[in-house]
């Protein structure tokens, strides 16, 4: 995107209306940010809420507590304390001066609670209270290979792969945060919010305030879920044509919510629609993209494929999200595993080759379509930006939101750099010292996957909304040099996974404190402290209950500690640690022709490029073949109606009401998205922690909650059945 900056240095404001709307463009130094209660009500909150997540993590059904919710929550706790505490100053005693505390004074109430306060603790949340990849690999480890590594172990891995993608994210500061360009759009919704929270006096433009326009939506939205997620559940899976053709599979696979590709369009779920991310956050030229992929790839290749029975596709439903063996069940993958839990290469061939449904065979084809569009679109698109950043020199003015930050020093560079030392060196010691299998080579090619990807990736996230994965980088490369081996195939994809993924979220909240005019040291420590802490203390929330749960992880736990993610990631060790890449992809598999895909992915940016250099004035300034091809990798788990629906919404926001009443929308489009969230995630948790969780629950039986089901969309039928003996 190109914008003349020119021609706003007279407004100091930035030169996107959508920054303008969400953010403000003045600030207050002197305003305090590192208090006492700040770190009081950040710690708290974030412990509480990163040990509620792991109980939540091994449960199902079970919801998840997320930032927004601890933005809520802190908002009336910081007005409590600044009402409670004291009003005074205390001074250290001189004694401390060896120390470099003699003097130093402090207040427990420094005055009013404030933004930058209220924001260090959402930063604090934001990096911290999800739950690590590395923690479900570790519980694989032990419970279904019998690897038991100990708290030691486990803690140095969260750490490693934790602090190892803060320490990228400082380091890529140039390239993702300071620059205007680099929007991020989740951050418009936190900005949004907190000053809504935290405004005073309501602007000229007319209207209800913000702030009770929030409120009222927040209300809207929390009695709404009350129906499509308890009451009226099939306003949520709202696939009314499967409703009156429940036996047609072909029209059930087409219009189906549930396991079809979501032609019908409608959904009255808020937590449907903003499945894949918030339509009213996301710009409408990558919607447009997005859902272009989409149709193209889903609604026009994926029929042709499987209605053609490529692949033997059509043996198996048309969406899922596990795969099969050739007699048209759930691959079962004891079967071809040896008491000791590595490969067994005769039963495997006495067994069945692993077969893919419609929806993995084409995530697995647009994944590596990805990985070589998005290194090409980067270089081509962003290689000079890359360049000047390497040699310290930019390219973009600063806007007034960078400009603003001058008055805070900057953290250097070698703080980030030694903490990458220093996590790495943590990386080696778990390898080395537990024996896990995972040589210290391997080590450096996992981390070298995120290095590569984060400024592509972070690209990408910070100008559409949507988040890049490697997830199928980092299974088919350890399944390819360490074949056999699926404990050490799971680190290798803890370290690349988790690593691109803490770090892009490091990056996120950068951005958020640029916004904020936190100062950078702050943050850094914010982040730091706050990803220690909690990382330990869900390392230590784990193993209390693996030792004092019965039966945690088998199927019939009677509090559904079930472990459902841990499931899935045991399926994934053992395909592309066991079975490996090379059986399911090589010259003899039928989709070994995917492969290919690798190199159409990375010819297929250039003629866009061309054709911009020599039309830059054109539309396809906007064309991106990774916001094309990444959009759409969030299938499986998700469907078709989470796109189709995600669009329609979008259509009517980012396009109608953003042309034609642009002062509504500048207004209130954010205050709506973060209302609707927030009231739905509370409406969520108050019918799980009442209505569902005591006492195995209390459903309510009638034909709203059961219509559904009885379609072939719920039950995810195959268009053929197996021929006797299996398919050969």
């Amino acid at each position: 995107m190109e914008f003349d900056f020119d021609e706003v240095e007279d407004e100091e404001d930035s030169p996107f209306p959508e920054v303008r709307a969400s953010v403000s463009n003045i600030d207050d130094p002197e305003m305090p940010a590192t208090t006492i209660r700040m770190w009081f009500l950040g710690l708290l909150l974030t412990l509480a809420a990163g040990s509620a997540n792991i109980f939540f993590n091994f449960r199902q059904p079970a919801p998840s507590i997320v930032s927004n919710v601890l933005l809520l929550i802190s908002h009336p706790l910081g007005k409590l304390l600044a009402l409670s505490l004291p009003i005074r100053t205390y001074k250290l005693p001189r004694w401390l001066a060896p120390i470099g505390l003699g003097g130093y004074e402090f207040s427990l109430n420094p005055g009013p609670w404030n933004i930058k306060e209220h924001t260090l603790v959402y930063i604090m949340a934001n990096v911290s209270i999800g739950v690590p990849t590395a923690l479900n690999a570790v519980v694989v480890a032990e419970i279904n290979y019998g690897v038991k590594l100990g708290y030691g172990f486990n803690a140095l891995l969260i750490l490693a792969t934790q602090l190892t993608g803060f320490s990228l994210a400082g380091l890529c500061r140039r390239y993702l945060v300071w620059p205007a360009s680099m929007v991020w759009p989740q951050n418009l919704i936190v900005c949004t919010l907190l000053n809504t929270l935290h405004a005073e006096e309501e602007d000229a433009r007319g209207g209800i305030s913000r702030f009770k326009f929030f409120c009222y939506a927040t209300l809207g939205a929390f009695f709404w879920f009350f129906l499509p997620g308890y009451l009226f559940q099939a306003l949520s899976i709202f696939s009314f044509v499967c409703w009156i053709r429940p036996d047609d599979i072909v029209v059930n696979q087409l219009f189906g919510t549930s396991g079809g590709l979501g032609m019908s369009i409608l959904t009255f779920d808020w937590s449907q629609i903003t499945w894949i991310g918030s339509p009213l956050m996301v710009p409408w030229w990558a919607e447009v993209q997005i859902f272009t992929g989409f149709f193209l790839i889903y609604w026009i290749l994926c029929p042709i494929l499987y209605y053609t029975n490529s692949w033997d596709l059509s043996y198996f439903p048309m969406m899922d999200n596990q795969p099969y063996d050739r007699f048209g069940t759930p691959y079962n993958i004891t079967r071809v595993l040896t008491p000791e839990h590595t490969f067994d290469a005769e039963a495997y061939n006495g067994y069945s080759p692993l077969y893919l449904p419609a929806s993995y065979a084409i995530t697995y084809l647009i994944a590596f379509a990805l990985s070589s569009a998005m290194i090409v679109h980067t270089v081509l698109y962003h290689g000079r930006t890359v360049l000047h950043g390497f040699l310290h020199t930019r390219i973009e003015k600063d806007d007034i939101h960078a400009k603003l930050m001058r008055a805070y020093p900057e953290v250097p560079d070698w703080w980030y750099l030694m903490t990458f030392v220093a996590c790495f060196a943590l990386a080696i010691v778990t390898a080395e010292v537990w024996h896990t299998g995972i040589p210290v080579w391997a080590l450096i090619l996992a981390i070298a996957l995120p290095v590569t990807y984060i400024i592509p990736s972070g690209y990408v996230y910070a100008m559409t909304g949507q988040n890049i994965t490697i997830n199928l980088l980092a299974q088919i490369i350890p399944g390819m040099i360490l074949p056999g081996k699926p404990v050490p195939n799971m680190i290798f994809k803890a370290y690349a996974v988790q690593t691109l993924a803490e770090g892009t979220a490091f990056v996120q909240d950068l951005k958020l404190g640029h916004y904020i005019k936190l100062p950078p040291r702050t943050t850094f420590m914010v982040q730091l402290v706050s990803t220690v802490l909690v990382g330990l203390l869900q390392v230590g929330v784990k193993e209390w209950m693996f030792s004092n749960i019965e039966d945690i992880c088998t199927p019939k736990q009677k509090d559904f500690l079930v472990c459902p993610h841990n499931q899935v990631q045991y399926t994934t060790s053992a395909v592309w640690g066991l079975i490996g890449p090379s059986r399911q992809f090589g010259a003899q598999s039928i989709y070994h022709p995917q492969l290919y895909a690798i190199a159409i992915g990375g010819i297929l940016p250039i003629p866009f490029w061309f054709w911009q250099r020599r039309r830059p004035n054109n539309w396809n300034k906007y064309v991106s073949m990774p916001i094309m091809l990444n959009g759409i990798g969030l299938i499986p788990p998700a469907t078709g109606i989470n796109y189709s629906s995600w669009f329609l919404l979008g259509f009517i926001f980012q396009f109608l009401i953003r042309r034609r009443n642009f002062a509504w929308w500048t207004k209130y489009n954010y205050v709506l998205t973060a209302a609707f969230d927030c009231g739905t995630v509370l409406s969520l948790l108050l019918i799980f922690f009442t209505l569902q969780f005591p006492r195995g629950g209390f459903n309510v039986d009638w034909w709203g909650n059961t219509v559904f089901m009885n379609t072939a969309d719920w039950k995810r039928l195959p268009l053929r059945q197996v021929p006797d003996g299996g398919i050969r």
